[in-house]
């Protein structure tokens, strides 16, 4: 038993410590205390990648960074620069682009406190991060700072030099922690095309039923966790499958009922979730949950119209 112990805590001794993407402090008014910032997406869990090769020699396809006048240049004799006319740059050294922002500018500093609901998730570019306390005189601020905003459920917005640039993020409380998002600003997005807006007579009939489907197909008790990405699942077995030179076989899809027009679709649509398990109307504490409460509303005043 003491053998078993032992191997144990050696196995947690080797298991490698995560290392932090960032590491400064976070500041709000005159509050200020060091956070450190871990990547949120798991290690090794991204998508399979392919190399390119050769295909006449199967050999792997190398980039190399190339100088025309010298050849091959190794990184370190590689400097940054702007080019302000055609073939004409200034270059900068790192501790001159550092000297650009001050010990303040360097913080994460959240300017203002939002409703959750406030923020369009189009700004949200996909890096999520979270922060940890660095340090023992963090703690409690950090603390207190989780627990206010979830008890006022609000999200901080707020700026941050990341990897050399100012990035606008969005700090928000998860599971007892902070988490941060990255966001992009509001001139990096493309704004829809101009277009008029289709002017199309509905149904009164057709916006019931939409609305009822819409209504059927909502779920109170939402599991996010239910969506697994099988495609990486599929794609090894695949690769397995290429590995010893077995056939690939495409798998049969269902074919779909034939429907006849938008009427129609809605009919048979709503026929399926007939045949669905309903979920539960009411929550663990006995009382109606907030979207079940709002599909008795939306039924009493179809009843009354």
């Amino acid at each position: 038993m003491a053998a078993k112990t032992k191997q144990k805590k050696r196995q947690q001794k080797r298991a490698p410590k995560q290392r932090s993407s960032w590491r400064g402090v976070l500041r709000f008014g005159l509050v200020v205390f060091p956070v450190e910032a871990f990547n949120a997406h798991a290690r090794g869990q991204g998508p399979i990648a392919f190399h390119q090769l050769h295909a006449t020699c199967h050999s792997r396809i190398h980039y190399q960074k190339v100088c025309p006048i010298h050849g091959e240049v190794s990184n370190d004799d590689i400097v940054s620069g702007y080019e302000y006319r055609p073939r004409e740059y200034v270059e900068f050294d790192p501790e001159e682009l550092d000297n650009l922002r001050s010990e303040k500018e360097r913080a994460l500093t959240i300017d203002a406190f939002i409703s959750p609901s406030d923020l369009d998730p189009i700004y949200f570019d996909g890096r999520m991060y979270f922060l940890a306390p660095a340090g023992d005189e963090a703690k409690e601020p950090y603390s207190v700072l989780v627990r206010a905003m979830e008890q006022l459920e609000r999200d901080g917005v707020g700026e941050i030099v990341f990897s050399g640039r100012k990035e606008v993020v969005l700090v928000r409380p998860y599971a007892g922690s902070l988490q941060m998002a990255m966001l992009n600003y509001a001139t990096e997005i493309e704004q829809p095309p101009a277009a008029k807006p289709m002017k199309v007579a509905a149904n009164v009939k057709t916006m019931k039923l939409a609305e009822e489907l819409i209504e059927n197909y909502t779920n109170d008790h939402f599991d996010f966790t239910r969506y697994v990405d099988r495609y990486e699942e599929e794609f090894r077995q695949l690769i397995a499958a290429k590995i010893h030179g077995q056939k690939i076989v495409a798998p049969k899809e269902e074919e779909e009922p034939e429907v006849y027009n938008l009427m129609d679709a809605l009919r048979r649509s709503m026929a399926q979730t007939k045949k669905r398990p309903k979920a539960a109307a009411k929550s663990s504490n006995g009382h109606r949950s907030p979207s079940a409460e709002r599909k008795r509303r939306s039924r009493s005043h179809r009843r009354a119209s």
